[in-house]
């Protein structure tokens, strides 16, 4: 049986897979509140143009626009990739209380995987619990950069 966290990470693996089909880094965001996503995002970096385009920066802006508050702070965050610094200082901002993420990212993460910018001392740090649906996760990213190693050895 899903889990609720499983539910709406699901919600935010099909926003990942969009990305993916239209040539963006496949991750894939949902803000929640009292059980219903308010705010949806995903990787829109290429097509914008625009380094600030993280699907948590989207989902976050769309949250803002539905509830009416940059306040968030009775929302919780579903995200496919462990954040980065400039989404993690969003999420900070945004005073969200809980941080869901699936895949782990060595490389640019601050959830852990690099540093862990919820571990500072910020007013309103958000809970953080990692390794939703991990395997999925990876699974979508590791497609994508396989596809694009692919297409350049053509």
């Amino acid at each position: 049986m899903e889990t609720r966290q499983e539910f709406f990470m699901e919600q935010a693996l099909a926003l990942a897979r969009e990305a993916a089909a239209a040539g963006e880094v496949p991750v894939g965001c949902v803000v929640v509140r009292n059980g219903e996503i308010v705010g949806r995002g995903r990787n829109r970096r290429e097509e914008k143009q625009a380094t600030a385009s993280h699907a948590e920066m989207e989902a976050i802006a769309q949250a803002n626009k539905t509830l009416g508050t940059w306040r968030l702070d009775d929302c919780e965050l579903y995200v496919t990739l462990e954040p980065c610094p400039m989404c993690a200082g969003a999420i900070l901002n945004a005073r969200i209380k809980r941080v869901w993420y699936g895949a782990r990212d060595t490389a640019c993460g601050a959830c852990g995987g690099v540093t862990n910018l919820f571990l500072e001392n910020f007013p309103n740090r958000p809970a953080l619990v990692g390794g939703v649906l991990a395997e999925p996760c990876r699974a979508v990213l590791a497609e994508f950069f396989a596809g694009l190693r692919r297409s350049r050895e053509d």
